[in-house]
């Protein structure tokens, strides 16, 4: 088990560091904040997936507005869900996905979004991130939500040694106090965009720079 007063020192200095840069919230953040509203959570992180916070962010709202329930969504042809969430990345197949989940949760489960995660899973495209971003920020429920900037810090902090994203959500929850499970993908997402970037990241920006193996990292500056 990781120490508590050592994460809260990483949590308080990569916060701070942050701040100090101006860092954003990420987009599926940012709406999760308006009204914690699962559904909007949900079809918001579908929308995020291989797409930047600013376009996922504008995608989102276009869609909302037309669509601001789960049953009106259903309702929806893909063809025109994919117009609206336009650039998006992928958006055609995301139009089509996202008519799936909307028909599914309206006909089997009374047009409620499923708070566990084995029934989240089984939906068509949810993966454990978007699983966790859903219990995380539209139920405020405790789960370890790893993208490809947690597992690659958790990795180069020497918390874990995994190879892939499933594993590394595995070894958290083992590993990792449970308070900090819903903070956890918020904070790395952004610091791992601003400081601990995915190639050459700026290790000499970094207040862990002095203690951070820096495991895997070949180039930094």
């Amino acid at each position: 088990m990781l120490e508590e007063r050592y994460i809260d020192e990483v949590f308080n200095e990569f916060s701070e560091k942050l701040a100090e840069l101006g860092s954003p919230l990420p987009s599926v953040s940012l709406i999760a904040e308006e009204d914690k509203d699962p559904y909007r959570v949900l079809v918001s992180t579908l929308i995020s997936l291989r797409t930047k916070d600013e376009v996922t962010l504008e995608a989102s709202k276009r869609l909302f507005r037309i669509a601001p329930d789960i049953k009106s969504l259903s309702q929806m042809q893909p063809e025109q869900i994919a117009e609206l969430i336009k650039p998006a990345g992928f958006y055609k197949r995301k139009g089509e996905q996202i008519k799936k989940v909307a028909t599914i949760i309206v006909n089997d489960f009374n047009g409620i979004v499923p708070d566990d995660m084995d029934t989240l899973l089984s939906l068509p495209g949810v993966g454990i991130k978007t699983a966790s971003l859903v219990l995380n920020l539209g139920y405020g429920i405790d789960a370890v939500c790893v993208d490809c900037h947690v597992h690659e810090i958790a990795n180069r902090l020497g918390w874990v040694d995994t190879k892939t994203a499933e594993n590394t959500e595995k070894r958290l929850r083992e590993i990792l106090p449970q308070r900090f499970w819903i903070p956890l993908n918020e904070l790395l997402v952004r610091y791992g965009q601003k400081v601990c970037t995915p190639v050459s990241p700026f290790c000499s920006k970094c207040p862990e720079n002095g203690r951070c193996p820096k495991k895997r990292v070949t180039r930094s500056r």
